[in-house]
């Protein structure tokens, strides 16, 4: 493998980390919301939240490619470029797995915090800031760290549909010229264990700290 194809390569992992770091930051936003509106005491907003994540839960990632992608073309909205259509695509997956494992972590907490935080006077708000989302965050950060590690691998999607330039795509492209498989997936499959084992690694380390398993 030559310089310059270690560095394409290279550069597709920068570009998967890219994708990754903004899915994962932007999803995270929409799916606290997402969270927040599934326990909400309006069983509307409840039964909306509980719809959308449901219909994307089961919808393939690669149809939301397509559609984020040549959706805007076809309303006439114009082109969208090969970032912002993957972006948008992965936040609204991430969004709706990061809502329910936030809002099973929530609903983990022991109804007696609620209760307490009710007696002293707190808003809803205020309970939820102050006495539920500290608890939450330590029960939820093990599985978040977790999905981070889907989320990498999962942007290999971007390059069937977008034709994003990612570390999958990069390596079919090096692999279209050269036809050495082996030798380019190859160093594509090292560069997404490089990035995903720390991860692994971290999210167990974080589950025995935390003794999430104790609630």
């Amino acid at each position: 493998m030559s310089h310059e194809q270690l560095l394409s390569l290279l550069q597709g992992a920068c570009g998967t980390l890219q994708l990754s770091t903004l899915t994962l930051i932007l999803g995270a936003m929409l799916g606290l919301t997402l969270a927040l509106a599934r326990i909400s005491p309006r069983r509307m907003v409840r039964r909306l939240a509980s719809g959308w994540i449901q219909m994307i839960q089961g919808t393939p990632l690669l149809v939301l490619m397509g559609v984020c992608f040549y959706g805007p073309a076809l309303l006439g909205v114009g082109t969208v470029e090969a970032l912002p259509a993957a972006t948008g695509a992965m936040v609204i997956y991430a969004s709706a797995f990061l809502g329910e494992i936030w809002r099973g972590c929530i609903q983990a907490v022991h109804k007696s915090q609620w209760e307490a935080a009710e007696c002293i006077g707190l808003t809803r708000w205020q309970r939820m800031r102050m006495i539920v989302l500290p608890q939450a965050l330590r029960m939820a950060t093990p599985p978040t760290v977790g999905f981070a590690v889907q989320v990498i691998k999962n942007t290999s999607v971007a390059s069937l549909v977008i034709g994003f330039a990612e570390l999958s795509y990069n390596a079919k492209v090096l692999n279209n010229s050269t036809f050495q498989p082996f030798l380019y997936f190859g160093g594509a499959a090292l560069l997404y264990f490089a990035m995903c084992y720390p991860l692994s690694r971290w999210s167990r380390v974080l589950e025995r700290k935390l003794h999430v398993h104790r609630g």
